[in-house]
């Protein structure tokens, strides 16, 4: 199975409402919410519609370069292929953050050095989460994400979500 293409990369991974959900009591009410690489707007859509004050950035890549916009919090589901620029640049932010990515996250000198550096706690779905592509959604991911969170009230550094809480 082949991840979708979108400008030479596979990037293009709308996350689903239950993605959202998952993260849902971590996060205050009263936060402005910054969603940076917002792609086609979906989780943004569900920030909002679950009541949230929450914006995108104009274009999603311009995170990296442009400076700090006002807000409380970042969530986002960067681009899989600037994984380590999103982590680097979240943190540079000093805003709590939870950035929506696949476990293999955890993998890597440069984020590996980020995370003893500065810490992280992992939010874990009880599966997979069934990511919207470009070809529309699937039956299933065939990777495994988590909410890799920083300065959220994430009650240990891996929380695995209990599946019957979620009715599911």
């Amino acid at each position: 199975m082949k991840p979708p293409l979108m400008n030479g990369r596979s990037d293009n991974f709308q996350t689903p409402k239950i993605g959202f959900d998952y993260l849902l009591p971590y996060i205050k009410k009263e936060w402005k919410i910054w969603e940076c690489a917002w792609g086609e707007g979906e989780l943004l859509n569900h920030m909002k519609n679950a009541g949230f004050t929450a914006f995108g950035s104009d274009k999603e890549y311009d995170f990296l370069k442009e400076p700090a916009k006002e807000c409380d919090c970042i969530i986002t589901n960067p681009p899989y292929s600037l994984k380590d620029e999103f982590i680097e640049r979240c943190y540079e932010h000093g805003k709590p953050f939870a950035l929506l990515m696949p476990l293999t996250a955890l993998e890597g000198q440069k984020r590996q050095a980020l995370f003893k550096k500065n810490g992280i706690s992992l939010l874990i779905p009880p599966k997979r989460i069934n990511f919207k592509t470009p070809s529309g959604t699937g039956s299933g991911s065939w990777f495994m994400t988590a909410w890799f969170c920083w300065k959220l009230p994430i009650p240990n550094q891996l929380t695995f979500i209990e599946a019957a809480l979620r009715g599911e």
